[in-house]
């Protein structure tokens, strides 16, 4: 069983959005594959738990 939201499928802009940042910087990220992220033809896609987990990632990473 998922929990709701599980597979919620986010755009760039959302993505940008949900973590306070601009487009700009998650273009980046995405490309520099510092976020996980898929590219679907011309369109970058992110799963928002596996966004979530990464920036778990980041923080338990940041206080070490």
């Amino acid at each position: 069983m998922t929990r709701d939201g599980d597979n919620e499928i986010l755009t760039l802009e959302e993505v940008a959005r949900y973590l306070r940042l601009t487009p700009q910087t998650i273009y980046k990220w995405a490309q520099e594959k510092r976020i996980p992220a898929a590219k679907l033809g011309k369109e970058w896609r992110f799963r928002k738990s596996i966004v979530d987990r990464w920036l778990d990632e980041q923080i338990l990473r940041d206080q070490s």
